[in-house]
């Protein structure tokens, strides 16, 4: 059974920093490419970030270029997306997601199989 799996997210104050994890199981995540994406309340679902299968692309939404990094662990089944310099809205729930593409560039769109989502909630 395919299933990817986010862990990392928590409570953190304005400016502080989290690294979430999306292990994957039941299947080998080097052939995909992977995305994360965010929904706040009441707001339609976003793309934040995306690498590619190598980690040779990798792509950001605005709001968070410079305060975001994906990084991906092949041997490790798992890719990451470490968070600095949080802001009160990046409160959401992020998922990560997987799909197959034979483009060698990433984008966040189209993607197949998701994971359950976790809570970052940024707040003094």
């Amino acid at each position: 059974q395919l299933q990817l799996v986010e862990s990392g997210g928590g409570l953190v104050q304005p400016g502080g920093s989290l690294r979430l994890s999306c292990a994957a199981s039941g299947f080998t995540l080097n052939y995909y490419h992977v995305g994360w994406f965010r929904q706040a309340p009441g707001k339609e679902r976003e793309g934040v970030s995306c690498i590619s299968r190598s980690g040779g692309s990798t792509n950001y939404a605005d709001s968070v270029k410079g305060r975001f990094t994906i990084s991906r662990d092949n041997a490790k089944n798992t890719v990451y997306l470490q968070m600095n310099s949080l802001k009160p809205e990046d409160t959401a729930i992020y998922y990560c997601a997987a799909k197959v593409t034979v483009q060698a560039i990433c984008s966040m769109d189209s993607y197949n199989y998701w994971g359950q989502g976790t809570q970052v909630t940024v707040s003094s």
